[in-house]
């Protein structure tokens, strides 16, 4: 069941998982850039019943039965995600050291949550799942976003959309918009990760069309903390959807690690 929260100013739909299992951590799954609660299918339900955690699951401004978008996206959106809205999204529901579990750019925003909030001791996490994450912007994820925006023109993409989305074109064009824009170009986020010392898992999907193994190479290379990585054969950007048994295996192994 969902029910709506106030964050960064904006009503959020949010959905939470009561744990079964005493003093376990909470979940936090932080969607892709055209994603929301919906999108995420059973995958929140599936990892309640394997860890026991509870999983909190919420629909970012502009997406899902949120808000939605009424300005433009600026290069800041993932910071400020980040830093201004994730925290209240947290002491909304009394969550502390959570495992976030972001995808393509919720695990950019997760990042970004655990790097700079480390540094100022105000948003300590237990571990980091990253699906598919971004770090910097390479070639091959702009040609696919401008092929994807093609899509969007000449087919049902936005039907289709509507199924997950309220508004599904703001949605799109909140995401195309800002990611093709020639200032988001120098968008760069690896300067910070060395503050991250939590235990960090990385999933990755050998033929991702948004995205070279070279972003999680960097991410390796960069924090301080353990780090373990999956890539995933016949998987693209979406592991949870291209490999579920694999990516939810991962995952349950990673929070039963973490939970010991």
């Amino acid at each position: 069941m969902t029910t709506d929260i106030v964050a960064g100013g904006h009503r959020l739909e949010t959905l939470l998982i009561p744990a079964t299992r005493p003093a376990a951590p909470a979940l936090v799954l932080l969607h892709e850039g055209l994603g929301s609660i919906a999108l995420w299918r059973d995958l929140p339900q599936q990892l309640a019943k394997a860890t026991g955690c509870a999983v909190l699951a919420y629909s970012r401004h502009g997406h899902g039965a949120s808000d939605a978008l009424t300005v433009p996206r600026t290069v800041c959106y993932m910071h400020d995600e980040a830093l201004l809205v994730l925290p209240e999204v947290l002491a909304a529901f009394g969550i502390e050291r959570p495992i976030l579990i972001g995808h393509s750019d919720g695990a950019s925003i997760a990042l970004i949550h655990a790097a700079l909030g480390a540094g100022q001791g105000a948003h300590p996490v237990a571990g980091l799942v990253l699906l598919a994450p971004h770090v910097f912007v390479e070639d091959i994820t702009i040609a696919s976003i401008a092929a994807i925006g093609r899509t969007f023109a000449e087919t049902d993409m936005g039907v289709r959309m509507g199924r997950y989305h309220a508004d599904p074109v703001g949605v799109f064009q909140g995401w195309h918009r800002i990611w093709l824009d020639p200032a988001f170009r120098a968008w760069n986020i690896e300067a910070g990760l060395g503050a991250i010392t939590c235990p960090v898992l990385l999933i990755q999907g050998a033929n991702d069309e948004y995205g070279t193994l070279a972003q999680i190479d960097a991410i390796g290379a960069a924090v301080s903390g353990p780090v373990e990585r999956l890539v995933l054969e016949a998987c693209g950007h979406s592991p949870q959807r291209d490999q579920p048994d694999a990516t939810l295996g991962a995952l349950s192994a990673f929070v039963a690690r973490l939970s010991r």
